[in-house]
């Protein structure tokens, strides 16, 4: 048995969790979580018992018209990203200093590996929506650093001298403690 989960790896698929109707979960029906510019469902393993111990889990974001979703990174999961309506433009920045920028449309796939900063926005006139697949069975908010919450809670001299700019600049940013997720542009 132990080389079995060696080779093969732990299935950790716990009886508790095997009921006639834990397979299927209602995406849609989930209440979404709204945000000023767009709303987000996610099917994990708080509400979607099948998951825990499966590295998996999957969320829809929709953006409205003129809505980011907010530059960030996940520190313990990928992502893989369909857009299923509109057009998302994206920006990736891995570890590696490789710098992307392009649209993706109906039907396109995005790959954001782990640790990558990265975000999308909704440049078009009608609402995107994004299907994310992740290899992380938690709630968004308990694996998504986003860039607000890091660069405020950033000592103003700090960021002035990553920026080359007086920390006055910085003094009066709101402080976040927590990823914003969603957000209008301004």
């Amino acid at each position: 048995m132990a080389d079995d989960v060696k080779r093969f790896g732990d299935p950790r698929l716990p009886a508790e969790t095997i009921t006639s109707d834990s397979h299927l979960f209602h995406l849609a029906a989930l209440p979404p979580t709204q945000y000023d510019g767009g709303s987000q469902q996610q099917a994990h393993e708080d509400n979607f018992p099948i998951l825990a111990g499966q590295q998996a889990s999957i969320q829809l974001i929709t953006l409205q018209p003129g809505a980011i979703r907010e530059p960030h990174w996940h520190p313990s999961a990928w992502e893989l990203n369909l857009v299923t309506k509109g057009v998302a433009s994206w920006v990736l920045i891995d570890g590696n200093g490789n710098h992307e920028s392009f649209d993706a449309h109906v039907d396109d796939l995005v790959f954001a590996p782990q640790g990558s900063l990265h975000y999308f926005e909704n440049l078009g006139a009608e609402d995107l929506e994004v299907l994310i697949i992740q290899n992380a069975s938690a709630a968004e908010d308990k694996d998504n650093v986003g860039i607000g919450e890091s660069v405020s809670q950033m000592p103003p001299d700090v960021l002035g001298a990553v920026f080359g700019v007086s920390a006055d600049t910085f003094k009066s940013f709101k402080k976040f403690d927590d990823a914003v997720t969603i957000l209008r542009s301004h």
